[in-house]
């Protein structure tokens, strides 16, 4: 799942996309005007439908599957609000997230559980989460949890049993965090003993101050295939997704991830139909076949993240499902918790998270003669705050006004 990471909160994407999407959105329900049951419309994350997946689906039900494609939570909701009752989906891959708002707001169908036989096969750990009571909107597909990775060659897994070990100074500018707000600010709730779906600013601004003592550590920010740098040996140590992980292995990368004391925040991301789909029967032919045990199979072969179905489990190579990193043990599910909505306090973690990541940091070299002898110090800066001015013509720091990191 790729995670947007903006400045603008879900009600203001909707606005600003309204004009660019206009187009495509009358495109859409232009199509779903003639509603057909041999035709079903699939939003979701282009990695999730990987070749040849959908073929046996169109030969067992005669039902052709229009796929588009999903970038971001976010996207899809400003989307699907823009097109209003003439939206043109039937199945949508909403994170869990993103289930409780969409249900909230009146925007999904309640499932028939008894057109979706599918679920006796599906891990009871997984379902009837507070996102989703009862599974009454949707049903879950694939699992994400982030987790503490490092190389192999470098680090040992015992190195790091908490968050706050990213912290550490002898970190200094080797961290990778994934670039998305709640990801970033989970693990310094986390951190600070508070609950990482916090609507409270008060403690959202307490965790943001405690990142900025994180920043100097900090290499990177990436969720654009974030596996990419520790296969290539550009980063050793940070925060990944255990789909990435997969990825990594995979590729004979020497990395592995733990899980902290803390614990992850989960994420699912699920199946669900939209209250304006026109062919609901054959959406819930195609949630049930999605998740079925052949299906779920060759999407974890093909990304890596953990399927809900337990049958497809079974069958899966034991590299991927022994293995902690990727497939999180019961204990690790039981203490974790779940992200959920946070409603209009989302505008306060954007706001500080693109803050935290314009405090860029520099390493500021102060040389100061003392009675004909020269020191040097290093000292870090949040440049943000920095006004400084120093002669090195004299070797004498003349002024320096600004928030230290040490």
């Amino acid at each position: 799942m790729k995670k947007f990471a903006g400045l603008l909160t879900a009600g203001l994407v909707a606005a600003t996309l309204t004009a660019c999407n206009d187009k495509e959105a009358k495109s859409d329900a232009t199509k779903a005007q003639a509603p057909a049951n041999d035709t079903v419309y699939l939003y979701t994350w282009t990695e999730y439908v990987p070749d040849g997946l959908l073929d046996d689906f169109t030969k067992e039900t005669g039902i052709k599957v229009i796929v588009a494609s999903l970038e971001s939570n976010e996207t899809m909701y400003a989307k699907m609000k823009t097109q209003g009752d003439a939206g043109g989906y039937d199945v949508i891959a909403p994170s869990n997230y993103f289930v409780s708002k969409m249900a909230r707001e009146g925007m999904l169908q309640e499932l028939d559980h008894s057109k979706l036989p599918v679920i006796k096969e599906l891990d009871p750990d997984w379902l009837n989460k507070p996102y989703d009571k009862g599974n009454k909107y949707s049903l879950p597909q694939l699992l994400g949890a982030p987790g503490i990775a490092f190389n192999t060659n470098t680090y040992k897994g015992s190195d790091f049993t908490s968050w706050g070990d990213f912290w550490k100074p002898e970190y200094a500018n080797k961290v990778q965090l994934l670039d998305d707000a709640r990801e970033v600010f989970n693990i310094a709730l986390l951190k600070i003993g508070q609950d990482p779906n916090t609507k409270d600013p008060a403690i959202i601004k307490q965790a943001y101050e405690e990142l900025l003592k994180l920043r100097p550590n900090v290499l990177s920010f990436n969720s654009d295939n974030p596996a990419n740098s520790f296969i290539s040996g550009e980063v050793e140590l940070g925060q990944l997704w255990n789909g990435s992980v997969r990825i990594a292995k995979k590729e004979q990368a020497p990395l592995n991830m733990v899980f902290p004391k803390e614990g992850p925040v989960l994420w699912v991301d699920t199946l669900a139909i939209p209250k304006t789909s026109k062919n609901p029967d054959g959406a819930h032919k195609l949630i049930n076949y999605l998740l079925g045990a052949k299906a779920a199979e060759k999407l974890t072969l093909a990304i890596g993240y953990p399927t809900a179905n337990l049958e497809a489990k079974k069958v899966l190579p034991k590299e991927i499902t022994e293995d902690p990193s990727i497939y999180p043990p019961a204990e690790i599910l039981q203490k974790s918790y779940w992200q959920d909505d946070v409603g209009d306090a989302i505008q306060y973690y954007e706001q500080y998270y693109q803050e935290l990541k314009a405090a860029k940091i520099m390493r500021f070299l102060v040389i100061i003669k003392k009675s004909g002898q020269i020191d040097c110090s290093f000292f870090t800066f949040n440049v943000k705050k920095t006004i400084y001015s120093v002669s090195l013509r004299s070797f004498y720091l003349v002024h320096v006004n600004a928030q230290a990191f040490l």
